[in-house]
């Protein structure tokens, strides 16, 4: 018997599957209008571990649409809810677990930022970018900026009318 493949991450599936072994599959594209992602918790200077009681209330009960995950000790959650762009899904659940748990979440598990992909408003390099602009929202007010202040000098640096 013989099997093919449409792609490389199909045909090393196929082959750990014929070694009796788990194989990992890439899952297919969330529909239309909602966006795939995940969130995570890990505040600047603090190093809160998963078990941290503050994660009691959300593991719970995680917004809809998220299902809990530890990132490597990190408190983390992977999340599918609706959005025309990435960034349109990401900001209101993250105004909704600040809202109802608390939480501030400062990241989307990006680990590499220097890395960059022109991929377009739901891609790797959406993800940088939200990454840092959620890094931004933490840091910033640490700093004695509010929110007002990290606009306007997003704006004033972008150069965009109204700054």
């Amino acid at each position: 018997m013989s099997e093919t493949a449409d792609t490389a991450d199909e045909a090393t599936a196929l082959v750990q599957e014929a070694f009796g072994l788990t194989a990992w599959r890439p899952q297919p594209p969330p529909p239309p209008g909602w966006q795939r992602f995940s969130l995570v918790h890990s505040p600047a200077g603090e190093f809160p571990s998963f078990e941290d009681r503050r994660y009691d209330a959300i593991k719970a009960s995680p917004p809809t649409g998220c299902v809990v995950q530890d990132f490597g000790g990190c408190f983390g959650l992977r999340c599918e809810r609706p959005g025309a762009r990435l960034l349109d899904a990401v900001a209101p659940l993250c105004g909704e677990i600040r809202a109802r748990y608390g939480l501030l979440m400062t990241g989307l598990g990006i680990e590499k930022l220097w890395e960059w992909s022109q991929d377009g408003p739901d891609g790797w390099g959406a993800e940088i970018v939200g990454q840092l602009l959620l890094m931004a929202a933490e840091r910033g007010p640490k700093l004695g900026y509010d929110v007002e202040d990290l606009v306007t000098y997003l704006r004033t640096a972008a150069g965009a009318r109204g700054a």
